[in-house]
């Protein structure tokens, strides 16, 4: 392994929304099975407020690039604003290691999938001189690894292959967006309040939105708007 080879142990998460660890095909724990975590009440699968609790997991929400991190701060190779406002108080606790290389891993949809790498010695707070050899190297195989994984496991198609937004459609919901109404974007538009709703609605059946929020938010995931002004 890898990361054994550089006396760290890989935590993978395929998505830090959800509570289920990876598992192969027969549904055993990857990080038990083949990354070598010991199967205990310890381990982050069981801690059921890691995700919303753990500094190392709300980094990965802001940041995309690799990083390293312990109780003294985010170490990235650009400056974050985002990572400065992270609590990183009881950190140890909190992430359940002293310090941590980690590779976020952002998929479509938003989904974002993560890797930890923790350091085989539990009193190891200064991996810089890791990052700085290895770092590269790790985030392509974990990437390859989250990404690799989600597709084999599959799941139900979020669109229709081949879903498309007009010019129209994208304009409404751009707007929508900062907040305009459907009357404020048919003045912007200069065109009806029916017809600023029917393109808002048709974006909405071409995304499986259920209402207009989830229709601009899935918009932006796909990159058609920004939620960013």
């Amino acid at each position: 392994m890898i990361a054994l080879e550089c006396a760290m142990r890989a935590a993978p998460q395929h998505d830090i929304a959800d509570k289920r660890t990876p598992t192969d095909a027969d549904g055993n724990m990857l990080a038990r099975d083949v990354f070598g975590w010991q199967d205990d009440a310890r381990v982050w699968w069981r801690n059921s407020r890691i995700a919303l609790d753990s500094p190392i997991t709300s980094a990965c929400r802001f940041e995309s690039q690799p990083f390293w991190v312990n109780a003294a701060g985010f170490h990235t190779g650009q400056p974050n604003p985002y990572l400065q406002a992270i609590d990183l108080a009881n950190f140890a606790a909190r992430a359940q290691t002293r310090a941590a290389i980690v590779v976020p891993v952002h998929l479509p949809f938003g989904q974002i999938g993560a890797v930890s790498f923790n350091p085989l010695d539990p009193e190891a707070t200064d991996l810089s001189e890791q990052f700085r050899k290895y770092g590269d190297a790790l985030g392509l195989y974990a990437r390859t690894f989250i990404a690799t994984y989600v597709h084999a496991k599959g799941g139900v198609q979020a669109l229709q292959a081949g879903s498309r937004l007009s010019k129209r459609e994208v304009e409404c919901l751009r707007w929508a967006a900062i907040g305009k109404t459907d009357l404020e974007i048919s003045m912007i538009m200069s065109r009806s309040r029916a017809t600023v709703r029917f393109h808002i609605h048709n974006a909405s059946l071409k995304l499986n939105a259920v209402n207009r929020s989830q229709t601009v938010f899935k918009a932006a995931q796909l990159g058609y708007i920004s939620l960013v002004h």
